[in-house]
């Protein structure tokens, strides 16, 4: 109850639902809650191992919008046998400069092309097509709402609104709404901070900016085709309403100079910031990866990095499990606690 991932099972009502997939139900090797660029990676990282993989996915179609854009050096690098780094970086933009300005003067220079890194730059794009790209070997989402998830020895039973699937192996990828398929109560933090961002046509170059004043952060992040997404922080009590939010950061650019960055804005979105870090991220078949098992700042795309290597290096393990018939506990147990410390 304190984070781990639960496991109830048992009871009558249990032994009737697992008699029911046991009269022809098919079994999957591992079955994936989720098709967001975390679910989607680890469907196709055990795909291309040649294991059955069901991803199950709640949403209709591809989600609207872009939130997480900036893939970075160590996904890019675990990414590279797949060949979804070459897919990403045919389409991203790489950025290898940042820099702090206040009162339109530069005030620090962060270089990411002076790391000793395989790729030393933040590949920048929008959501949608990085989930394209690491899609390259996954299979077909399933469309289907998961509603509990309960274990019966060497099988997992994912109940949907309308169905039982049954799999070897089970993997909550599908974000904090997910997160009570597999955690009785994890605490969190839910910060005061809220902000608005939107992707606008505005000039110039590849370079990030972050610009620090009295009035607060707008942070400036270049993307393909000439765009920038732009991040201003929202102030308190505004309405969360797409067009008060994007006069917000009209307002916001046009007090840094980004005049024809503001006259681009139309509406804009925005967000919060919640801290949730469960200490442990699997119990038996169960694991959960991703903003399932942790939230931390959107900003700069870190959860979604945070939960791509969690899926890129769970995927290994779990393909040896199914092969052999034996779980590396040892291994799972050392990738746990790295993964929890990263968190």
């Amino acid at each position: 109850s304190s984070g781990r991932p639960s496991d109830p099972g048992g009871g009558s009502s249990s032994r009737r639902r697992s008699a029911c997939w046991r009269s022809g139900t098919a079994v999957h090797d591992v079955v994936i809650v989720g098709a967001g660029p975390v679910g989607t990676i680890l469907a196709g990282e055990l795909a291309r191992r040649d294991l059955d993989v069901l991803l199950l996915e709640r949403r209709d179609g591809e989600r609207d919008g872009s939130r997480a854009i900036g893939v970075h050096a160590p996904v890019l690098a675990a990414l590279e046998p797949s060949g979804v780094t070459e897919r990403l970086l045919d389409q991203a933009l790489r950025v290898s400069v940042g820099e702090a300005r206040s009162g339109g003067e530069v005030i620090g220079t962060v270089r990411f092309d002076l790391l000793s890194r395989r790729f030393p730059f933040v590949a920048t794009l929008p959501q949608p097509w990085t989930e394209r790209a690491l899609g390259t070997h996954a299979p077909t989402p399933r469309r289907g709402t998961a509603t509990d998830i309960r274990s019966f020895g060497d099988r997992v039973v994912v109940r949907t609104d309308d169905d039982e699937i049954v799999g070897r192996i089970v993997v909550n990828a599908g974000g904090p709404r997910a997160r009570t398929l597999v955690y009785r109560a994890v605490p969190a933090r839910a910060y005061p901070d809220r902000y608005v961002m939107a992707d606008v046509v505005a000039p110039g170059s590849g370079v990030a900016v972050v610009h620090l004043d009295a009035r607060g952060v707008l942070e400036s992040f270049p993307l393909p085709g000439g765009r920038r997404r732009f991040v201003a922080p929202a102030p308190p009590g505004a309405p969360d309403d797409a067009e008060v939010s994007g006069e917000i950061l009209r307002e916001a650019l046009d007090a840094r100079g980004e005049v024809e960055a503001a006259a681009s804005v139309d509406t804009a979105s925005w967000f919060s910031i919640r801290r949730v870090i469960a200490p442990q991220m699997r119990r038996g078949r169960v694991f959960a990866v991703g903003d399932a098992a942790h939230e931390i700042s959107p900003m700069g795309g870190q959860g979604m990095n945070l939960g791509l290597l969690d899926a890129v290096t769970l995927a290994p393990m779990l393909a040896e499990w199914i092969r052999s018939g034996r779980a590396p506990d040892d291994r799972l147990g050392a990738w746990e606690q790295r993964r929890v410390r990263s968190a």
